[in-house]
């Protein structure tokens, strides 16, 4: 019977990553940081940790010189102190899922190397070694993150929440019949591949991920261009006869940002209209449209109006490639005439010329 891991082992590598010792309970930090026991408390929540007894010696040295800096933040102004626990929050949530990784991988390296030895690895070891690459890895990303967010924000001239962006959703069809007969690696590995290219298709044209959720990835761009060439070419990237086929939906508005996530009906919006499109397609908004009207590489139709959650009479567009030499065809040009005179006209007359065109696929 495996005796579990080996006390020592496990407290050696608790000093490593806590960098040091548990031997102060939370009030002890609480005191030790100038801070009430309370605010204390709701930053641990926050961070999404679980209460811990208030004799418990849980917390090290580097606690409380976080709350410490912490403090700092919100004396220095760039923190206002309604703002710690969502900060809190937020930072919790996208550095947990990175450490979950992370452990996961050393874990996974550990038992290989123990396979291929025949015989146990030091995993304190092994831990010394990585814990400063991960470090350093990570110090760097964020660095790079942060730059590219100046150059945004100082090139928008007037910083602020609210931003006029398209915003993308693409999700995998049929996923959650799919996934119910599949086994957790397998399911890992179509997840894990359906990420990385979402990731690389999104960077590749100036996107960021706002976050991805098993089956689906929310993203926006700074221009209708961009935020159509990541739909478009996100379902051809992912096709594979061994993977659910994938749809997009985008909208273009005002969009509010708050800790690196957006909020607005244009997300709603994007949102519906996935749930709307075909498998491999891409529905947009009248707005996003609209930005599309007159660019050659695009062909752009209005579907018949349908009705949603929170919207009684949306009309989707679709948007597909122009096939090469496309704008000579008679038919295809009156086409595109009355698109243009849908997209001219009142945003709710419900007597478009395309109202009752069938969607195709």
């Amino acid at each position: 019977m495996d005796p579990g891991p080996d006390p020592a082992v496990r407290e050696a590598l608790e000093r490593l990553l806590l960098g040091g010792p548990r031997r102060l309970t939370r009030l002890q930090v609480a005191e030790a940081a100038g801070m009430p026991p309370e605010r204390t408390r709701r930053l641990w929540r926050a961070l999404g940790f679980p209460d811990v007894a208030d004799d418990d010696p849980v917390f090290t040295d580097a606690d409380v010189e976080a709350l410490r800096a912490l403090s700092g933040l919100i004396e220095s102004g760039f923190i206002g102190p309604g703002d710690e626990a969502s900060i809190a929050r937020a930072t919790g949530q996208a550095l947990s899922r990175l450490a979950d990784w992370q452990a996961d991988m050393l874990a996974d390296v550990l038992t290989r190397r123990a396979r291929e030895e025949g015989a146990p690895v030091d995993a304190v070891a092994a831990a010394t070694t990585l814990l400063p690459l991960l470090q350093g890895t990570l110090d760097y990303v964020w660095r790079r993150h942060l730059a590219a967010n100046v150059d945004r924000l100082t090139s928008l001239g007037a910083p602020g929440d609210r931003r006029e962006l398209a915003v993308g959703f693409a999700d995998l069809v049929g996923y959650t019949s799919r996934s119910r007969g599949m086994g957790g690696r397998e399911l890992g590995a179509m997840v894990e591949a359906f990420e990385a290219t979402a990731s690389e298709v999104i960077a590749r044209r100036h996107g960021r991920v706002v976050k991805t959720v098993g089956d689906g990835v929310l993203y926006t761009a700074a221009s209708a261009v961009d935020a159509v060439e990541i739909g478009l070419t996100l379902p051809d990237a992912w096709d594979a006869e061994d993977r659910p086929p994938l749809r997009v939906g985008l909208a273009y508005g005002t969009v509010l940002t708050h800790l690196g996530d957006v909020y607005s009906p244009v997300v709603n919006l994007a949102s519906r209209l996935t749930s709307l499109a075909r498998p491999g397609t891409v529905l947009a908004d009248r707005v996003l449209a609209g930005h599309l009207r007159g660019l050659a590489p695009y062909r752009v139709r209005p579907l018949k109006r349908v009705s949603v959650r929170g919207y009684d009479h949306l009309q989707p567009w679709l948007v597909r490639r122009r096939p090469a030499g496309e704008e000579s065809n008679a038919l295809e040009a009156m086409l595109d005439e009355m698109a243009d005179d849908v997209l001219a006209g009142a945003p709710d007359d419900p007597d478009g010329p395309f109202d009752e065109i069938p969607y195709d696929g």
